[in-house]
């Protein structure tokens, strides 16, 4: 019985040019190509010839092709991806608000009064019950609070991850859900190095600073978190931006930090304030002069915490005033 023939394929499209990991192998055909992968079908092909040496792997890509980002996203059959931001992972659907068909031609009153019927029950069976309803609450408030402090995506995900956690370990009980939310939202700031204070993050909560700090700690303890202490470096690019200050201050202000902070003056200081001290200490010596006044609304910590910290860095530093 004669060996079917071999498939030959010129145009063998993009390639991948890289070896194998058994090391170099050499077209059987022309004897001077080398057999690399192909890179939208998985197969293994000369460069030279084109001979296709193993066809037999699965192709789990689309069976469409798109040339740019728009065709791609037209092509496209599939919806958002999963995200714990909301309490059903964003997997049901959603009935849109505009009383319009495909077309955009306004629905009758009949049809209008039939969909906002849908609206209401699909409202409703999106959470089965109260545990759901607060869930949902939940990720809601943090993705306020969020988007008030200017928190990315991937810190969210983070903070309802946690809260997640907190839910089935049972540490909501006796809580305030919005205790709790705001805990998880401020300790997945400082785990993933976006730090915002518990004053920053208290003012846009509904719950009081004392409550916030209270169950962060709760939180972190029965869930393990560890937590180094935040760097008052983290602070310093923010708070330059939002007072207006150059690069040299910011630059002058990193290194007050880091030459006080080895003489051991951090230890038991807020970062934020002490953060605050080493600005404003910077603006005057780089002549960018900001008032302490200035400094603290935008650190949110009082003028007396600058002027004490301020005399302490600028004693270590061995400058006079």
């Amino acid at each position: 019985m004669a060996s079917p023939p071999r498939q030959r394929e010129r145009n063998p499209g993009t390639t991948e040019q890289t070896q194998e990991s058994a090391g170099e192998r050499a077209c059987d055909e022309c004897g001077g190509g080398t057999l690399v992968k192909s890179e939208d079908q998985g197969e293994l092909v000369c460069d030279q010839c084109g001979l296709i040496v193993e066809g037999t792997n699965i192709d789990h890509g689309p069976e469409w092709r798109a040339f740019n980002h728009s065709e791609r996203q037209n092509k496209s059959r599939v919806g958002a991806p999963t995200t714990q931001t909301m309490h059903d992972k964003g997997l049901t659907t959603s009935i849109d608000w505009k009383n319009q068909d495909a077309y955009g031609r306004s629905l009758s009153s009949d049809k209008r009064n039939q969909m906002r019927r849908l609206r209401k029950w699909q409202e409703r069976i999106r959470t089965k019950d109260a545990g759901e309803r607060n869930l949902q609450f939940a990720l809601s408030e943090t993705d306020r609070m969020a988007s008030s402090l200017g928190i990315p995506r991937s810190v969210r995900e983070v903070a309802c991850v946690m809260y997640r956690r907190a839910l089935d370990e049972d540490l909501i009980r006796g809580r305030s859900i919005e205790g709790v939310a705001t805990s998880t939202l401020y300790a997945a700031c400082r785990m993933e190095g976006i730090p915002r204070s518990l004053e920053e993050v208290s003012g846009v909560s509904r719950v009081e600073r004392k409550e916030i700090g209270r169950t962060y700690r709760y939180v972190a303890q029965e869930l393990g978190l560890e937590m180094e202490p935040v760097n008052p470096k983290k602070y310093v690019p923010r708070f330059c931006s939002e007072l207006e200050l150059s690069e040299e201050v910011q630059a002058k202000a990193n290194e007050i930090i880091d030459t006080t902070t080895e003489k051991g003056l951090l230890s038991g200081k807020s970062p934020t304030g002490y953060a605050a001290a080493a600005i404003y200490a910077a603006s005057l010596l780089c002549n960018e002069k900001k008032t302490q006044r200035e400094v603290s609304d935008v650190a949110q910590v009082t003028e007396v915490t600058i002027r004490n910290r301020y005399q302490e860095q600028i004693e270590a530093m061995g400058i006079h005033e």
